[in-house]
């Protein structure tokens, strides 16, 4: 059992702090950047200004106007409705691209599955990353520490995403 007035405990890494942004973002009410470079701070992660903005714009972390009438960051949750070819949402490509290229290190097709191996600590993160886009032929992902099993709907469709995940992997930032 964890002691709840134990601060968290997070590693160094670009997935833990992209964690610590979102549930700082769900925790509080975060009107600047500032105020988020200092929760983060009692967490022990010191970022800059810039690494914030844009992992912020990655998140696709936007000021919304709230019911009282305060301006704070939310994440857009918002996805394609539908989609059968990845390509469609360019966005979403690139969001991905972003991601998966630094921690996605290797993508094989099994049958109807996608085994994707990632850096220590990062498949969470990853399978995260797939399972809040809508993409066609994808049911859903299990993920373990380095491993993200992504199941599909048939062999077919787990080679064709599995050939699109290695070429989004694959691309250079």
């Amino acid at each position: 059992m964890t002691d709840p007035t134990m601060p968290l405990q997070r590693p160094a890494s670009r997935a833990a702090r992209l964690n610590a942004i979102e549930q700082a973002l769900v925790d509080h009410v975060v009107t600047s950047q500032s105020q988020l470079s200092a929760i983060l701070a009692n967490q022990g992660i010191e970022v800059t200004q810039a690494t914030l903005s844009r992992d912020l714009d990655e998140m696709n972390a936007t000021k919304t106007r709230m019911p009282d009438g305060t301006v704070a960051y939310t994440i857009d949750d918002q996805a394609p409705t539908s989609s059968t070819d990845c390509d469609s949402d360019e966005r979403a490509q690139q969001q991905m691209t972003r991601i998966l290229s630094g921690l996605v290190t290797s993508v094989a097709a099994a049958r109807n599955l996608i085994v994707v191996h990632t850096s220590s600590g990062a498949a969470q993160y990853v399978a995260s990353v797939i399972d809040k886009h809508t993409i066609g032929g994808v049911l859903g992902t299990i993920a373990g520490d380095d491993t993200v099993l992504v199941i599909c709907v048939n062999d077919a469709m787990a080679e064709r995403r599995s050939a699109w995940l290695l070429e989004v992997a694959s691309t250079q930032n």
